[in-house]
């Protein structure tokens, strides 16, 4: 009997994705026996720092990229929002499987909407992206920094310390959670973060058995519109110092992707559309980050990176 070891992360959610991997996997073929090895990140072992100060990339995937280079794995499901532009030599993304809902989401016990929260309402999130793009739109706001799982996250929220907190949809969604108030933000108004709502399969460039069996979960559409926000971040040098955003949807042959670079304090939105063949998706990506930096975005980024720099080595 054929068998496959699917490395991830320990938390919730990655073990749900992980599982609706394997689950579809064994459809395909019902001979094959799956079974998951869970690997601690880094990025889950520093829980008392918010993500931008931590520095690095590949927080969440580096040991998981080890188990897979040496063997101990077959094949990773990740977030892709997670995994870095550049993959270590003899790994490849394998297959990006259809999407799921992509936008933001404001989470409350009493508050129907981000118009709707008070003056001064605290709002918790660890993403930069998230809380510049809600100070553009509400500078009275408290913002501070919320980390941990889904479910610690809504359970800090029923406690009262937060008035409201903001979570990418997707994770909701696949874990059939809910709350009082839900409200997922218009893409037009609220930039997703690059990849949010898709996986990715990664697995050894070599590894053909592999490489072909994960090709069946393979979504046409959601690889393009991926490969285009991916091109966005990497002409960015994008990392999780720096509010980045940038979603992109297939119309017939052709991409249209909007891409976000922002202060963290939401003063300064710098943003762009770009629109053109799918066949030359990552370009675009790169061609709308050459675009944005030109209006300003350049300035921001080398000062934030300066920034995150200095504080690594703090």
């Amino acid at each position: 009997m054929p068998r496959l070891v699917i490395a991830t992360r320990g938390s919730q959610l990655a073990l749900w994705q992980a599982n609706h991997v394997k689950d579809r996997l064994q459809a395909l073929d019902p001979e094959l026996s799956v079974e998951l090895a869970v690997i601690k990140t880094r990025g889950d072992k520093i829980l008392d720092v918010p993500l931008a100060q931590v520095g690095g990339k590949g927080l969440f995937v580096k040991e998981i990229e080890d188990a897979l280079l040496s063997g101990a794995a077959d094949l990773a499901v990740h977030s892709i929002k997670d995994v870095p532009m550049e993959l270590p030599a003899g790994l490849v993304l394998g297959c990006v499987p259809k999407r799921e809902v992509f936008t933001d989401c404001l989470v409350s016990e009493r508050y129907q909407g981000l118009r709707e929260l008070p003056k001064g309402a605290k709002v918790g999130t660890s993403s930069l992206r998230r809380q510049s793009q809600l100070l553009a739109l509400r500078p009275d706001l408290q913002v501070e920094s919320l980390r941990g799982n889904v479910d610690t996250r809504l359970r800090k929220l029923r406690e009262g310390l937060f008035d409201a907190i903001l979570l990418a949809s997707a994770g909701l969604v696949r874990l059939g959670l809910e709350a009082p108030c839900a409200v997922d933000l218009d893409p037009d108004e609220f930039v997703p973060a690059v990849g949010q709502g898709a996986l990715g399969i990664e697995c050894r460039a070599g590894d053909a058995a592999t490489l072909a069996l994960a090709a069946r979960l393979e979504d046409r559409e959601t690889r393009i519109c991926v490969e285009a926000e991916r091109g966005f971040l990497a002409g960015l040098d994008g990392g999780c110092q720096v509010p980045i955003g940038a979603h992109a949807r297939l119309e017939g042959d052709q991409v249209l992707l909007d891409g976000l670079v922002a202060e963290t304090d939401g003063s300064q939105i710098f943003r762009d559309q770009i629109k053109g063949p799918a066949a030359e998706a990552r370009a675009l990506g790169f061609r709308l980050a050459e675009a944005v930096k030109q209006m300003g975005a350049g300035a921001i980024l080398e000062r934030l990176y300066q920034d995150g720099k200095a504080a690594a080595r703090s």
